[in-house]
């Protein structure tokens, strides 16, 4: 199990940022890697609420975790501080034994430079994800978080 660390400065409150990390219809737009699209199937934000998520590639070449292509995953929140910290523990839906596994993924939000700077932390990657990979797809999610709230869309 491996884990991977993006931070990413965002210039919006920290309150405009968190609800945009709890809110079904921003992560859709926000979390999901280029060339492929959200379905959030389930979604409560509170602790101990859970999420289901599938991501579907665009291109059929892609080969997807779940199913030939979609990724698929579930989980909860395990801990909320509203406009600081978010908790969550997630599981890919998946038959093969390398991307199984619950991984965590916590994030951080702190006033700095006019905006907020948010730190997330993805433990327990399943040895079937690179951590290249994984670091790259937050950096890309992270971007389009950013575009979402810095435009007073979410």
């Amino acid at each position: 199990m491996s884990t991977t660390r993006i931070s990413r400065h965002i210039k919006a409150p920290r309150a405009a940022v968190y609800r945009a990390l709890l809110d079904a219809s921003a992560v859709e737009k926000w979390r999901v890697p280029p060339g492929m699209t959200s379905n959030v199937h389930t979604f409560e934000p509170r602790e101990g609420g859970a999420f289901r998520v599938s991501l579907t590639y665009v291109e059929p070449t892609a080969t997807g975790k779940t199913t030939a292509h979609t990724d698929t995953y579930h989980g909860h929140f395990v801990a909320l501080v509203p406009d600081e910290k978010i908790v969550e523990s997630l599981e890919f839906e998946a038959d093969d034994p390398a991307l199984r596994g619950e991984m965590t993924i916590t994030t951080t939000l702190v006033d700095a430079d006019g905006g907020t700077d948010l730190h997330a932390i993805h433990d327990g990657l399943p040895p079937g994800v690179p951590p290249t990979d994984n670091a790259t797809g937050w950096r890309e999610s992270l971007a389009r978080l950013a575009a979402l709230v810095e435009s007073g869309a979410a």
